[in-house]
């Protein structure tokens, strides 16, 4: 009988500390719909405590509580959660960025212009949360799929592959040129940016250039409701446009995955790559 209580006292005295490490799970707060997609896609789902009102992929990002908006979170809510990491993206966050760090609260900026920043950002954030062969293994994985669509595009010449026009946004005009994302992949996905001479990445794009420019594609990166062909009544010259006379005319594709550097950006290549080459083929 004594040895047995031994045995138990000796088990349960190797076990204790393991258990204590158990019990301190990581928390992280997410403030950018990308990184909190990332996170997820990480498997990270139980550590993460809180998000921004704009992270709505995947479904359980909804779930998760609230600590504010994009560019104005709630400080006093974040520090309430008493995260060990907070993940935010560039720009419009700098300010709340610099608040964080000035309550010396640890901040991972994730802020990709390309790919191969996202991939980047993937491995930087699977490092800091300890999930580094899962990032590598959600890189290899997104790797292979836009291997998939440059492959078949490899084989298409550059004469042939259909131009196109992103509409961004509508007033004012908005398209993706040069040295942005949404540039980078439609070439991955086969199609010729007709701004893809603009030095600016994001830039507003004048009517009549679009005219001239003489798309054979025209996608719309925010979903509007109306029909395509209702979208342009009013624009002078628009009619003569080689995709609007053949109907190729597209709203049909979720802005999140064009517009987002997240996991999710492959499907947005494979999304573009139906609708220049294979239309009413669905996307697996």
């Amino acid at each position: 009988m004594k040895k047995t209580l031994l045995i138990i006292t000796l088990i349960l005295a190797i076990l204790s500390p393991r258990a204590g490490l158990y019990a301190a799970q990581k928390r992280y707060i997410s403030l950018a719909p990308s990184t909190t997609e990332i996170l997820f896609a990480l498997g990270l789902d139980e550590e993460i405590a809180g998000v921004s009102s704009y992270c709505n992929y995947p479904l359980k990002a909804k779930l998760k509580e609230k600590v504010g908006d994009f560019s104005r979170p709630n400080i006093e809510k974040i520090v309430s959660l008493r995260p060990d990491y907070i993940f935010c993206t560039g720009l419009e966050q700098a300010p709340v960025i610099a608040e964080l760090r000035r309550l010396n609260l640890k901040v991972c900026v994730s802020d990709p212009v390309n790919l191969e920043g996202v991939f980047d950002s993937i491995r930087e954030i699977g490092k800091i949360t300890g999930r580094v062969n899962a990032a590598e293994n959600l890189i290899n994985n997104m790797q292979d799929e836009v291997q998939e669509v440059s492959s078949k595009v490899k084989l298409i010449p550059l004469e042939k592959r259909p131009k196109v026009f992103i509409e961004i946004w509508y007033d004012p005009l908005t398209t993706a040129g040069k040295g942005s994302f949404v540039n980078e992949l439609l070439i991955l996905a086969g199609g010729v940016n007709i701004a893809g001479d603009t030095r600016i990445p994001y830039s507003i794009f004048s009517p009549e250039e679009v005219i001239r420019r003489n798309p054979d594609c025209i996608i719309f990166a925010y979903m509007d409701p109306k029909k395509p062909q209702k979208l342009l009544e009013g624009r002078l010259g628009w009619r003569g446009i080689s995709a609007v006379k053949n109907n190729r005319l597209y709203n049909d594709i979720n802005p999140d995955i064009l517009l987002r550097p997240s996991p999710r950006i492959v499907l947005g290549i494979k999304e573009i790559h139906r609708r220049l080459y294979l239309k009413d083929e669905p996307v697996n």
